[in-house]
């Protein structure tokens, strides 16, 4: 169970620092284009927009992937917590099963004792 949490705490970290290298990049990127741009103002704001549009899209897309992720990782966790509970209980069923069994038997010994001493 700790590994999972590990992992679970890993993937985040890979998530949000994926997340920050694609907000920095395309920061880096917008930058860039203002300061080396050969066009006008009109054309350069225009740039500037579709490539938001296209930053905005690429998050929107990894935050979707992450998310989807999360939730089968949930849903697997989920199905597998339910497996072992099932396990247990029916092991524990069989546990008292055979307690019941033996104390059955034992009750029965006893039985038989006490009619052989009021015989």
């Amino acid at each position: 169970m700790e590994n999972q949490t590990e992992n679970h705490t890993n993937g985040k970290n890979v998530f949000w620092g994926f997340l920050g290298g694609v907000l920095a990049g395309g920061l880096a990127g917008a930058v860039a284009m203002l300061l080396f741009a050969p066009q006008s103002g009109k054309r350069t704001r225009a740039k500037i927009q579709q490539k938001s549009i296209e930053l905005k899209e690429l998050v929107t897309d990894t935050v979707e992937d992450a998310l989807t992720q999360t939730r089968n990782k949930a849903r697997h966790i989920k199905v597998s917590a339910q497996h072992q509970t099932k396990a247990i209980q029916q092991r524990g069923q069989a546990m008292l099963d055979d307690q019941k069994e033996r104390l059955s038997t034992l009750v029965d010994a006893g039985k038989t004792a006490v009619q052989g001493v009021r015989s």
